[in-house]
């Protein structure tokens, strides 16, 4: 299921707390004065100030200027379970930093990117090449398509006019499905498949395995 990150006055997104996709209340912060259980003055808005609740697990979100200030803005999308522990270090680094510079988080999601690739079975020391060379092996085109948007847009040695995510937070955060997606097509579907198919009657795995080998 695709990620949808939460979105200020958004009826739903991934909630901040448990990171379900579920409904959100949005409500408004206000007090009262009050002295001795008694009302003294009258109930007032808390200016800039919103709340949104998740209705799965019922946690409250504070957001100031249509910013969503606590808990701590961690936006980007879990790592998927399938994802490399050295991989899924810099994704979680590049999650942390996002708010504070998509450019950095870029950067790092290509670094992921590039351990991804060794993991995969190249080298691992230039991105560019690990992908050509994945691509000769039967990389399918989408995939393909989406290492090469991450190396790209990750690329600090861009030329200066042809792209500058200095402030481009929405693209940087598309990135993070990208690598998912990457893990999904690249780990998880062979892996799953591999699981099915072991599960196939001995005898029918022997047939397909004679059946193979016949000339």
């Amino acid at each position: 299921m695709n990620y949808i990150p939460p979105e200020y006055k958004v009826e739903a997104f991934n909630c901040p707390y448990c990171n379900a996709y579920a409904h959100q209340q949005w409500f408004s912060i206000t007090f009262t004065n009050m002295s001795n259980n008694q009302v003294i003055g009258y109930q007032s808005v808390v200016k800039d100030f919103e709340i949104s609740r998740c209705a799965r697990c019922w946690e409250s979100a504070i957001w100031y200027q249509s910013k969503l200030v606590f808990p701590s803005t961690l936006i980007a999308p879990l790592p998927s379970t399938d994802m490399p522990p050295d991989v899924a270090a810099d994704f979680n680094e590049a999650r942390e930093v996002l708010t504070q510079s998509p450019r950095s988080s870029a950067a790092l999601l290509r670094l992921a990117i590039q351990k991804l690739c060794k993991e995969l079975g190249q080298p691992g020391k230039n991105l560019n090449e690990d992908i050509g060379a994945l691509v000769k092996a039967g990389l399918p085109p989408r995939i393909q398509q989406a290492l090469d948007t991450v190396r790209v847009i990750g690329n600090n040695a861009v030329h200066p006019g042809e792209l500058d995510l200095r402030d481009d937070k929405g693209t940087a955060l598309a990135l993070f499905g990208i690598v998912n997606m990457i893990i999904e097509v690249m780990i998880t579907h062979p892996r799953e498949m591999e699981e099915i198919y072991n599960k196939l009657p001995v005898g029918a795995l022997k047939g397909i395995a004679q059946r193979d080998q016949t000339p």
